[in-house]
Formats: C-alpha cells, structure tokens, sequence
C-alpha cells in the first residue's frame, strides 16, 4: 500500500521489525519499536483530546526529550492535530520565540515538561507577558503528568493537502515565519530523496540534529521511518558535551548514515584534537549529509583525511542543499561520488554575471562546494533580478518548484506573495550558480554586502579571517551593517571576547589587515562581543549582532578600543590607513603632483630619482616591507597598499 499521508505512513510500517534507540546519556539508551511507537502515540492522542485538541487545531511541542519530542509529534499527526516543533533552547531568545510564534499561531495548545513550563513562566514575569502565559498555560500538556497510555485516541482521516506540520525557521526572531508542509509535500520529498541516496531497510542511521531542525525531523526521521529504518538519536546537548561520542557510537552500531552540518565537524575535529581514530572502524557508514549551512571543502578534506585510518570511505560525504520550503532536500550530488569544489573569482559573483575561474590559492579564489543536481519531483532554476531564467554559468537567484515544495507561510498573505514568482516558482533566497552541470550555492541574498559597489558573502570573508591566529570558526562573524540614510555597508567583524581590550587591540588589527589585504575592503569596526548567538543546530544569528551593534550595545567597548589604540599609536582598522598614507606620502615627494590611487605612477611621467623619495618614505613609515623592485611590480598607490597591508599580515601571523 502507497501511504498518502504521514498517519498512513506510521500505520503502515508499524509491524516493521525496526526500532529507534535514543541515546539521551553516555550510560543509557532506550529502545521504541515502531509499532510501540505507534501505540505510545495513540495513548497520548487521547489525552490531547482529552484536552480538547481537534483536527485542524495547533499545538506546539516544546520539549527537551527526543523521545517525547518524538512521541508527541506523531500522536499529533494521527489525530489531524497541527504539531509546531519550537526549539527549547538555553537562552531568554528562544523563550520569546516561543510566545511570538504563539501569538502568531492565535490559540494554540502546548506539550512540554514541567521544568519548561516553570522557565516561561518566569520569563513571561520578568518581561511583563503573563497574559500570554495565562493563555498558554491553560492549554498546556505537562509530560510529566503522563502516566496512563492505555487508552487509545481517535484516529483521524487526514487528506494528502491538510497540512502536516509547521516548521519555523531555526533562526525566526521578531517576525517568525511558519512554513507550512503538507502530507503530499513530505512524502514527495521522502521519495525523491528515496531514490537520489537508495535507502534500504537495512540502513542504519545515527544523528544528533535537534528534532526542532528540518534536517533532524524530516530527513533523519520521517524519511527514515518511511523506509523502515533503525534509527538511532543521540541527544544534540550530549555531541556537544562529548563530540567523539558521534563517531564512537556510529562505529558501534555499525551506521550507514550520518549527518552534520559545518560547525558540527569543525567542533568534533576541534575535541579530537591529535588524538587518532584507527581503533574506530566507520567502514560501514556510506553517506555523510553535509548541508544546513555554507559547505567548506577545507573543513571536509580535514575531517574525510583524519577519519581515514578509521576506514571511512572517501565518497561518503555527501554536500547536499536543502531548506524547509521545500520539505527538507533540493540537490544531492551523485552516490559513490568523490565530493569536489571550484574556485571562483569573488569579484564575479554577482546576480547577472557570468563566472570566472581562477587556480586554487589565488587571492581572489572563492572555494565553493558542488552540491549536485535536484532530487526528482522538485525543479530549480537560476534567475535574475527580474526572474529571468539564467543560462548556465551565471550566478542568479535559486528558485524552485514541485511536489515537495510548500504553498507559503502560514497565515502571512504579503510573505507569500513576496516569496513567489508571477508564474509560480519559489525565492529561496539564496543565490547560486550551475556550473558543469552542478549546483553551486554562492551566499544568502539578504546577507550580500554592498561595498565599493561591490557584493561580497560574508561566509568569504569569515574564511578569509579564518586564517588569522587566534581566530576559531564560529567565533567571528562578518556583517554589512547600513545605518539609517546610508548608501552602502560599513563592513563590521564581530569576534567573540571574554578576555581584557587591551589583549582584544592586536587581534582586531590583525582581523582588519587580513581581510583588508585579502579581499580589498575596508573594515569600519572589529567588535568584541562576549556572545555569537547561534540556532539550536549551530547557525549563526546573524542579524541578532546587527541589530545590537545599531542600537549602539557595542559603543562603549569600541570607544575603549579607540582609546587603546590612540595611546599605542596604532589603526584600529589594521591598515585601511596604509593607502591614505601612501597619498600623503607621495603627495610630499612629488611637489604637489596629484596621483590617484589606481594611476601608475610610471604612467604619469615620475622620475626614477622621485620614485628613490618615495620608496625612501615608505621605508621610514614602514621599515623593510617594500624595496624599489616592489614599486615597479606594484605601480599605484592602491596596489603598494595592498602590497603592505598582505605583508603586516604575514609578520603578524608569524
């Protein structure tokens, strides 16, 4: 029987001979067969309609438990109920999360613990919200009051059109917006990733992404439900505690497939350390999901060459693009494929233009990582600014369609009508490019930054600061940040700080010259923050840092750092100075001759005996980083800038 529906799904493989094993602590696990599953669901449907809960009715699982998490999601898809998975999170954000996205949703019921519940309570106190909590707490399902699930609830006849689930974005804050996924737009993701990755029954699969997260809900469960796999679910909070845990239990239990976003394999290599891995044999495992955020093949090569003394196969990572409007999976890469990237020239990667090569470490590469093709039944297409499908080999929007792909936002008429194309395709809002056939994505287009009239990706320039010492990924973060009336970003670097200003001063110089040197740019601030906020899943909230920076939650510490640098006798902006400096200096030397910084200065008829005056001042101002050699290779202003700021660079990092 083909299932139409999720409830069908789980009704139809309950007597599969297949478990899910949570892993919630290093010492225990718990095993749920499907069909106990099943059972377990319908015991707590009944309770939810005890409460009240019909079909068609909303309600948010709030929970820090997998297994109840997990629970209470397909007791709500049995019986119609709307489940809308909202991370628990650590911080005072995602409780206000929460009480946005339950204003939003109107009268929703709530499933969480005791301990949750008593949390948003005090939050709702201390920030004026206890109407809020008042409504939600008299729709509220305490897990801990659980104790009968010998009655059964009533099952309900859903449609392949009802919605399934709303899944939030990871990083809603102010304006959360719901993507609403129906059962046919599940199902078809599930099998068009069914047929792209070949899942078997015989599968093993082992994940730590949040359940909150469309990765971990949709493709590490239900896809996996639906082909009767084992599955095994470690706690998200004990990868992060135990990273080596991840691969030690894949090992184990002989995984074949695993899934990490970036951060979560630079944070596993970071606790390794030098430790090896040949007493691990992950010879079974053969795919590794890649995806969630911007791929980095240095970070690959990395974890693919120290995992190979534990037998992982090469071809088993597997970078993949996706989102939540779609179900989950766009584009998959080939299986048994060898990963691989391109390198692009950053300067040519705006919407409408057409790519260029360069060679692997040229100062103006961009590595991207191939992401594949689509996965059958959903379509995409590059486009312009005007919708205009893009040949090959420009970059432009990603814009996709089909099957797995989602109506719109719920109940937000102007969100969907901005996100779709006149003739019905979706804006994912990233922007991309298909080069030799394959799918590469470039940036976010909401997080371009317009600089010199230029785009550039703030992932770039994070890797570009990546290679200063000190600097750790995660940890600095790079925005375009417009004040009101401004015409273009000021290029602020946020890195994270817990130690004295004065030891913050050399690093933020170092910061400015590297990105300075490297990609040309000016950088208008590096700012300490003693947090980088982040989703449940690791991502970085971006706009959460901007938004403090606008309100002006960092001037105190930059205007102690203009201090510091003002008595030490140094740019804070770690050489964006240099190319002023060198006007000035040649504005001396040449009697009032007024050269641009991009003229040549041989172009304009200097004398060699002038250009020995400037080289002599340069020499002055920076001893031993330019000879008379360098100015004829190097001819303007702009070109020795760059010239010196690379060099500061390098002496720093030595």
């Amino acid at each position: 029987m083909i299932a139409n529906t999720l409830s069908e799904l789980l009704h139809g493989n309950r007597a599969a001979d297949r478990s899910i094993t949570y892993h919630e602590s290093e010492s225990g696990q718990r095993v749920v067969r499907y069909g106990e599953l099943y059972e377990r669901a319908l015991g707590i449907l009944h309770h939810l309609q005890e409460l009240g809960a019909r079909p068609g009715d909303r309600l948010l699982l709030f929970l820090a438990s997998n297994e109840a998490f997990i629970d209470a999601f397909w007791a709500s898809i049995l019986g119609g109920i709307v489940p809308v998975p909202v991370a628990p999170g650590i911080s005072d954000e995602h409780r206000h999360k929460l009480l946005r996205i339950a204003a939003q949703l109107g009268t929703p019921f709530l499933y969480t613990e005791r301990r949750l519940l008593e949390r948003i309570r005090n939050f709702a106190d201390e920030h004026q919200q206890q109407q809020a909590y008042a409504r939600l707490a008299q729709r509220a399902f305490v897990t801990d009051d659980l104790v009968d699930l010998e009655r059964a609830g009533r099952v309900h006849a859903a449609r392949a059109g009802d919605a399934a689930f709303v899944q939030y974005s990871s990083g809603s804050t102010s304006l959360p917006k719901g993507v609403v996924l129906t059962h046919a737009n599940l199902l078809a993701n599930m099998r068009g990733a069914t047929v792209a990755v070949r899942y078997t029954d015989q599968d093993v699969s082992l994940s730590w992404m949040p359940l909150t997260h469309d990765m971990g809900l949709i493709g590490f469960h239900i896809f996996l439900v639906g082909n009767r796999i084992n599955m095994h679910q470690m706690a998200t909070e004990m990868f992060v505690r135990r990273p080596a845990l991840w691969l030690q239990t894949a090992a184990r239990v002989r995984a074949t497939l695993l899934c990490s976003p970036n951060f979560g394999y630079r944070h596993f290599l970071k606790a390794l350390g030098d430790r090896p891995l040949d007493a691990l044999d992950l010879s079974s495992v053969r795919v590794v999901f890649n995806g969630a955020e911007p791929i980095s093949l240095a970070l690959c090569d990395e974890f693919m060459d120290r995992c190979a003394p534990a037998r992982l196969a090469r071809t088993a990572m597997f970078p993949v693009y996706g989102l939540a409007e779609a179900s989950v999976a766009v584009s998959f890469p080939p299986l048994d494929s060898p990963y691989h990237g391109s390198h692009f020239d950053r300067h040519q990667l705006n919407p409408g233009q057409r790519i260029a090569l360069l060679p692997a470490g040229d100062r103006n590469a961009l590595t991207l990582v191939a992401v594949g093709a689509t996965i059958p039944y959903c379509e995409l297409r590059i486009a312009g600014d005007d919708d205009a499908v893009q040949p090959d080999e420009h970059v432009g929007h990603i814009q996709i369609r089909g099957a797995n792909v989602t109506a719109g936002y719920l109940d937000a008429p102007e969100a969907n009508a901005a996100v779709h194309t006149a003739d019905g395709w979706l804006r994912t809002g990233d922007l991309g490019v298909r080069h030799a056939g394959e799918l590469y994505i470039t940036g976010r287009h909401k997080e371009i930054l317009f600089v010199n009239g230029q785009n550039y990706y703030p992932h770039d320039l994070e890797a570009v600061a990546l290679e200063v010492p000190g600097i750790e990924l995660g940890k600095v973060v790079v925005s375009g940040v417009r004040a009101r009336g401004a015409e273009s970003d000021e290029l602020v670097v946020f890195v994270l700080n817990r130690g004295e200003l004065a030891d913050f001063l050399p690093l933020a110089r170092r910061v400015a010259r590297q990105i300075g040197a490297h990609a040309g740019l000016e950088v208008g601030a590096v700012v300490p923050v003693r947090r980088i906020p982040k989703t449940t899943s690791g991502k970085v909230q971006r706009h959460l840092l901007e938004e403090e920076y606008l309100a002006g939650a960092n001037d105190a510490d930059l205007a102690a750092l203009r201090a510091l640098a003002t008595q030490a006798g140094v740019a804070l902006d770690g050489g964006s100075g240099v190319e002023a400096e060198l006007q000035s200096i040649c504005d001396r030397t040449l009697e009032g001759r007024r050269i641009g910084p991009n003229d040549s200065l041989f172009d304009v008829g200097v004398s060699s005996l002038k250009l020995v005056g400037v080289q002599e001042a340069i020499e002055q101002r920076w001893p031993g980083l330019v000879d008379v050699t360098d100015i004829f290779e190097h001819p303007s202003i702009a070109e020795l800038a760059r010239l010196i700021e690379t060099r500061q660079a390098a002496d720093d990092s030595a």
